[in-house]
């Protein structure tokens, strides 16, 4: 079949590049020349045959917001635009009405896989009809893993896409994805700092390396932080300041109003917005609240950001 693809970056390059390796005809579009089939998007809905079908690959919120409106300009009923963002998904519910005022069939899929995609392929979770998902299907078959196996050789069907439910279940569940991302990289960053803060074990990366293999915490997530300890061993090349791409406290904001208790992906989340900070107004306040009622040593900040030596509220 043939596909549109906008956005043509990390993540939409090697989207592109493993459904044409499918047998498939992509044309992309990007803001930048150089990879670019077209233009422009009028170009882009222009080459494709009707019914099309348009993969939205641009950064979530306005971004996306814009190309979706102008698409549902361009396009014609029977088509399908997909977005295969980081949207928040109730924005989707939003697209979805205003593309199928016109006909216009509306996809929201989560994807996951980063730049191992091209090779390993992506986990997808899809929203939307079922008419509507089945004129992508082919799509998302190329993108996919390859289907897993049993131990007596059967086929593993729905390992790594599952059609999540209508409009919005794709991102929803991609969200929840992300929020279980956070929790799991904070598990093993504190581990691998506990490792590090001991003088007993002589071979941190090592320690790591080994669970990799036959343990119960082993994930491909625990792979990649042993490929960042090969060559950083000790993560001096590399600052604490974590970002937070908006999905954890989505997942967070879903919580608090569903009343579902999710303290482990709450905690890491907080985390990363303590990893910003370079002197926590926090623990200056637990600090100079320990000096006041314990009389507790106490630091002080000169004006170079140093710590001169401890000292002690007057007896």
């Amino acid at each position: 079949m043939q596909l549109g693809l906008v956005g043509l970056g990390k993540m939409g390059g090697n989207m592109a590049e493993r459904v044409r390796r499918a047998g498939h005809e992509v044309i992309g579009y990007d803001r930048a020349p150089g990879a670019r089939d077209v233009d422009s998007l009028q170009g882009l809905v222009d080459a494709l045959e009707a019914p099309r079908v348009v993969w939205v690959m641009v950064p979530a919120g306005e971004p996306t917001r814009a190309t979706v409106r102008e698409l549902g300009e361009l396009l014609s009923p029977g088509d399908v635009v997909v977005d295969g963002g980081n949207s928040k998904f109730t924005e989707d519910k939003v697209h979805g009405e205003e593309l199928g005022a016109k006909g216009i069939g509306y996809v929201d899929a989560g994807v996951s896989g980063g730049v191992w995609g091209l090779q390993n392929g992506y986990a997808l979770m899809v929203g939307g009809s079922a008419e509507d998902v089945a004129k992508v299907q082919p799509v998302f078959d190329a993108l996919k893993p390859p289907t897993p196996h049993d131990e007596q050789g059967n086929e593993m069907p729905g390992v790594g896409y599952v059609h999540a439910g209508p409009v919005g279940a794709g991102h929803f569940a991609k969200m929840v994805h992300n929020g279980i991302e956070y929790a799991m990289m904070q598990a093993y960053g504190e581990g691998y700092e506990l490792l590090a803060a001991v003088d007993l074990v002589e071979d941190v990366p090592g320690v790591i390396a080994s669970w990799t293999q036959g343990t119960v915490i082993r994930s491909w997530l625990l792979d990649l932080l042993v490929k960042a300890l090969q060559e950083d061993p000790g993560l001096d090349k590399i600052s604490g300041y974590a970002e937070d791409s908006g999905e954890g406290r989505w997942t967070v904001e879903q919580a608090i109003e569903h009343a579902v208790p999710m303290p482990a992906i709450s905690a890491s989340l907080f985390a990363r917005f303590a990893s910003r900070q370079d002197d926590s107004p926090t623990m200056k306040a637990v600090a100079a609240l320990r000096n006041q009622f314990g009389g507790h040593a106490v630091q002080s900040v000169d004006s170079r950001g140093n710590n001169p030596p401890v000292s002690e509220k007057p007896a």
